[in-house]
């Protein structure tokens, strides 16, 4: 298959899983069992790509960093709180991130590892559903230092791959008493240190292969699964926001947990 043909799948790929609560991580894994990929050609491809569905993220959301950007030089004190709570929630991945990433790359090719991690993490989502009624914090502003301490270190979860960061971060803002779209927003929020770090990580230790594309997969083809991924994620959040502010995660994890089992089986006869 072309290069240039599979990265565009998964850019696609990318692109509707980001923000769901489904780990875009562990259909990225899959999708290259699925389809015969070297797993570990595409690992660097897949961590930088997702860099173009967070981008995503800052169009969509512009007015309200814009606005964050003004209140903080006008000394606003909501503004300065936003910026805390981010970067409070993104201290404890950032820190785990940086002292385990030869472990969590290991991790990344154990397509196994994501099957069971989907199962479970559809079960933990139906649960937290029917356990958390509480929606008490509204606003990423508002939302109290040990809220976000607590999203943040629930974030750390994620770094097993297929149990979604954005599923962790979410589930977790719920639990802490944060409404649906707050939680939501929160968890967009936060991918966008998460992921640029984890990026620029990738790009340093693999900058010299992915520049003589001497894998077969050079910056040509992380440019058109970013472009990819950017423009499906701006179609994908814009319908999920939507979505989730009127139902539950309730179909998330019912798809987790079936296309985490036809996953083991798959892997299990093949």
């Amino acid at each position: 298959m072309p290069i240039l043909l599979i990265a565009i799948i998964l850019g696609i790929v990318e692109g509707v899983t980001e923000f769901l609560p489904v780990s875009s991580t562990g259909h990225l894994i899959l999708a290259t069992e699925l389809l015969g990929f070297d797993a570990e050609k595409w690992a660097a491809f897949n961590v930088i790509i997702q860099l173009g569905a967070i981008l995503a993220i800052v169009v969509l959301y512009w007015r309200t960093f814009w606005a964050v950007l003004e209140g903080m030089l006008k000394g606003n004190a909501v503004s300065w709180r936003f910026v805390r709570n981010v970067l409070i929630g993104f201290m404890p991945s950032a820190i785990l991130g940086f002292l385990l990433i030869n472990k969590i790359e290991a991790l990344l090719g154990n397509a196994h590892i994501v099957a069971v991690a989907l199962i479970v993490g559809g079960v933990a989502i139906l649960i937290i559903e029917k356990m958390v009624k509480r929606t008490d914090i509204i606003g990423v502003a508002e939302m109290p230092l040990k809220t976000a301490i607590g999203v943040g270190l629930v974030q750390c979860l994620a770094m097993i791959p297929g149990v979604s960061r954005s599923g962790a971060t979410i589930m977790g803002g719920l639990s802490l008493g944060v409404e649906r779209r707050t939680a939501a927003e929160f968890s967009f929020f936060l991918a966008i240190p998460t992921m640029v770090g984890a990026t620029t990580l990738e790009l340093v230790k693999h900058h010299d292969t992915l520049l003589s594309g001497a894998s077969g997969v050079g910056f040509t083809a992380v440019a058109v699964g970013f472009i990819v991924s950017f423009i499906v994620a701006i179609v994908v959040v814009r319908g999920f926001v939507a979505y989730i502010s009127r139902h539950g995660f309730a179909p998330f994890a019912w798809y987790r947990i079936i296309a985490g089992a036809a996953a083991l089986v798959w892997l299990s006869i093949r």
